[in-house]
């Protein structure tokens, strides 16, 4: 098994959260895990895009050309990759497969907008169980700050 799976957007939307998160899973799966952020100056409001590669064998390099896996936040991520809210002209392609979450929507039910990249990645795990949801839970835990751990609850509903 290997995914190569890039996550693009704007800063603050969780883009490298989240691909911290599926790293801590795959490496508690004893999978080989390539982790690669990519962010612009600004902390928030910039592009910030991360490259993830789980796998069962040995990876040769982090840098991709590729992906199995797109998880596009915004249009001008959509526009550099090629590859809801953010997204105003979906692809066109017709060799891809396209899974639109509306997790802002379900954010705002949740009364927390925070909770949208957690949403998502559930989105993805529901379609593509790349990694088991315990160790994501355990990643989660693992990636945020202990001066978070209170929003952990909060961020395990989103995922589920």
């Amino acid at each position: 098994m290997k995914e190569e799976i890039i996550i693009a957007g704007f800063g603050g939307q969780g883009v490298l959260s989240m691909g911290k998160i599926l790293a801590y899973s795959g490496l508690m799966e004893d999978k080989e895990v390539s982790w690669m952020p990519s962010y612009g100056p600004e902390q928030r409001g910039g592009t910030a895009n991360v490259t993830v590669i789980l796998s069962d064998e040995r990876i040769s390099s982090p840098v991709l050309n590729t992906f199995d896996v797109a998880i596009i936040l915004n249009q001008p991520s959509l526009e550099k990759f090629d590859d809801g809210y953010g997204i105003h002209h979906a692809p066109t392609r017709k060799d891809i497969d396209i899974y639109r979450i509306d997790a802002m929507d379900t954010a705002i039910e949740m009364e927390n907008s925070k909770a949208f990249n957690m949403i998502v990645l559930g989105g993805l795990l529901k379609v593509k169980p790349m990694v088991s949801l315990e160790n994501v839970l355990k990643g989660l835990k693992k990636s945020l700050p202990e001066r978070h751990h209170k929003l952990i609850p909060m961020n395990e509903q989103a995922i589920l």
